[in-house]
């Protein structure tokens, strides 16, 4: 998608520059979408709504970090899934990055978390906010060693590289009044489209995990690729397919 990136203040424009030949923003113009670099941070736009708000990447405030401080730490269904124990640091491969979430919750976790993106737009987005959670004095100096981010084909990055566990949350065409999309997902969703090769995915997850790959899916959602895995963990909203290779050690 040819997306405009917008700037209104003159201080920041050389970096807008930047931004718009490192990504290919060269759009002059959007009708649907546009993005906005602000100073506080890079957001996406959706122009026929102004109700939707801005959507942003922002690790170290809000709601991702009220869920690293309360959301229930190595108890949670995500850490679980991925099989977390005492003493083993993960290294995890998220193909299907999008905005970040559930890696920076990985990674807050203590595992090891390469980000894999190729939308340009939430790969700018992903970028922005991690340049400004590595400065953040609380937790900067783990984010660094943690979160790494690749804006690549998770199908073409997983046939390169290897990890103890391959995460993938494609996305998948949800029903169009669910009350389960939030308002900025809707806008994200609107930009990036569903993972219409998400199915290929698996089988090259498979071979580029040591102990497991974890698939996150809505509710509703087929397996991906039509295969049973080895168990389901279920949230009230999703749930985590794993598919087990092997014993994690300890």
């Amino acid at each position: 998608m040819d997306i405009a990136l917008v700037c209104n203040e003159n201080i920041l424009a050389p970096k807008a520059k930047k931004l718009r030949e490192k990504w290919g923003f060269t759009a002059l113009r959007s009708e649907l979408f546009q993005l906005r670099l602000l100073p506080e941070y890079l957001a996406l736009e959706q122009l026929d709504d102004n109700k939707q708000g801005l959507v942003f990447v922002d690790f170290a405030s809000g709601a991702v970090a009220h869920r690293r401080k309360f959301g229930g730490g190595k108890g949670q269904s995500i850490a679980k899934a991925i099989g977390m124990k005492p003493g083993v640091t993960l290294h995890v491969i998220d193909a299907t990055a999008g905005l970040g979430r559930d890696a920076f919750v990985l990674a807050s976790l203590g595992c090891d978390v390469d980000m894999v993106e190729r939308s340009p737009v939430a790969a700018a987005l992903l970028e922005d906010g991690l340049e400004r959670a590595y400065l953040d004095a609380e937790i900067g100096e783990w984010m660094q060693q943690r979160m790494r981010l690749t804006h690549a084909s998770g199908y073409e990055y997983l046939q390169q590289h290897q990890a103890d566990v391959v995460y993938l949350d494609p996305m998948f065409p949800h029903k169009k009044k669910s009350a389960l999309v939030k308002k900025e997902m809707r806008v994200f969703q609107g930009v990036v489209g569903a993972d219409l090769d998400a199915d290929d995915l698996l089988d090259v997850a498979l071979a580029a995990a040591k102990y497991r790959v974890v698939v996150k899916r809505p509710d509703y959602a087929p397996f991906l690729n039509d295969k049973k895995p080895s168990m389901s963990i279920k949230t009230k909203k999703n749930r985590f397919d794993v598919y087990v290779k092997k014993a994690i050690g300890s």
